[in-house]
């Protein structure tokens, strides 16, 4: 008996949160209901992440703080999956004994007979990990998503590209596509369930289809998808090197396709990308968004960018920075390169101080603000197309919504208006203030 209350806690990547749903509904399927905080559940499941090294260790202290519920005689099961349960597979359990099972990325459905074997014998399980070439894309779709309007649509799994800095090959496994029809009819099937918008995933999702058709075809799939009839479409993560004019006349001439792509670019060094085997120039980069930027002149632009990658120098740091002012990011997730156990990187020379990487993500930080405040006070006083996606959770007299360029939006609700009836609607908002991150408005 698993009891009757579950909690999940999720870390890392859209396919994480991908998979924390599915994680959802096989334990619904399986009785339980959710519950707000680990406290109050009988089965705890975390969704991990080990890109960063901060990531795992929060992961291990959130894990070994729970050793409290255990020894204060209640018996949740403990369940570690995701990344880091696929990387460190028994080691796991071992460095933690109150984890109950360890699970990795392509064996979820396996998670609720092995805590079945846990509640009958209290013996710990470790899952057989399986890497990408076993996914089950029939067996992924999710039974609870978090939002009812919302889908996630995992079109392959696993990254073939081995950047230097990255984990993921290693963790994921290596790229492999799901059928071109299969995704069409589970996009058919998302909207006669009343989703509106379906996001694409995929660890490199504008490469999809070279493993079955010897080409990419992500192109085709946003056609096909979009003309399901889907309300609004997006997908991520791209790699800059496999986007394609196509791809992006595709996103300029079909309107399902939000105006808004994340395209990393990582550094604004030649000789770090190279190092990074990133497989692109700082130059090729621009072109790609001088090309975007002709298609869709109102592209929301989002990247990632590492700082302290090993033997950058002060230079090399100011290409990133003269980079980032050119670009004019709408937002970029900046990150401190942190050496990860199996990539090329961890054993270059010339590892970077942190106090050293730290002074250089504060400066980068600073400018990504500006240009992204730049970016938003340009849209005060427009009208937007805003889907609502329920209450602030910081103000709960604020809705809160995504623009077709999947800006931040919060927006009162009108007086004597259930809001909850606005939940998953498109409605047109009217900007009356702008931030650097998110937008105010009022509804039109």
């Amino acid at each position: 008996m698993l009891g009757e209350t579950y909690y999940v806690k999720t870390f890392g990547c859209q396919m994480n949160k991908y998979d924390s749903e599915r994680v959802a509904g096989l334990l619904e399927n399986a009785g339980l209901q959710a519950v707000g905080t680990p406290d109050d559940a009988d089965v705890i499941v975390f969704l991990t992440c080990c890109v960063r090294e901060g990531a795992d260790e929060r992961l291990y202290g959130q894990v070994a703080s729970l050793k409290r519920l255990k020894t204060a005689g209640k018996t949740p099961l403990i369940a570690v999956g995701g990344c880091i349960g696929q990387r460190d597979g028994e080691e796991l359990q071992k460095r933690i004994p109150h984890i109950d099972v360890v699970f990795g990325t392509h064996n979820l459905n396996d998670l609720v007979p092995l805590l079945d074997q846990v509640a009958e014998d209290r013996t710990p399980q470790v899952a057989r990990l399986q890497d990408s070439s076993e996914a089950d894309f029939k067996r992924l779709v999710p039974e609870q998503r978090e939002h009812p309007f919302h889908a996630w649509l995992p079109i392959s799994v696993g990254c073939n590209n081995f950047c230097s800095y990255c984990i993921v090959p290693y963790v994921r496994g290596r790229e492999v596509s799901r059928p071109f029809d299969e995704i069409v009819e589970t996009a058919r099937e998302l909207k006669a369930d009343g989703v509106r918008e379906i996001t694409l995933l995929g660890q490199n999702v504008n490469s999809y289809g070279r493993d079955l058709y010897g080409e990419p075809r992500f192109a085709q799939v946003l056609e096909a998808v979009a003309s399901t009839g889907i309300s609004r479409l997006g997908f991520a993560t791209s790699h800059p090197k496999d986007l394609s004019d196509e791809t992006i006349n595709t996103m300029a001439s079909t309107p399902a396709v939000l105006r808004y792509l994340h395209l990393p670019v990582q550094h604004g060094n030649n000789e770090i990308l190279r190092a990074m085997r990133r497989v692109y120039t700082r130059e090729q980069y621009l072109e790609r968004v001088e090309s975007l930027r002709a298609a869709i002149p109102d592209i929301t632009l989002s990247t990632d960018i590492i700082v302290g990658f090993p033997g950058e120098t002060e230079e090399q740091f100011e290409d990133t920075l003269s980079l980032v002012r050119q670009v004019g990011f709408d937002q970029a997730f900046t990150f401190i390169y942190s050496p990860r156990e199996a990539t090329l990187a961890a054993g270059f020379p010339d590892q970077i101080p942190h106090e050293v990487a730290l002074e250089r993500f504060e400066r980068l930080a600073a400018l990504v603000q500006v240009s992204a405040e730049a970016r938003n006070a340009a849209l005060l006083d427009t009208t937007a197309c805003v889907l609502l996606e329920g209450p602030s959770k910081r103000n709960p007299a604020l809705m809160t919504g995504r623009t077709r360029g999947y800006k931040l939006v919060h927006v009162p609700a009108p007086e004597g208006t259930d809001a909850a009836k606005l939940v998953g609607q498109e409605l047109p908002v009217r900007i009356t203030g702008t931030q650097a991150f998110y937008l105010q408005g009022v509804l039109e």
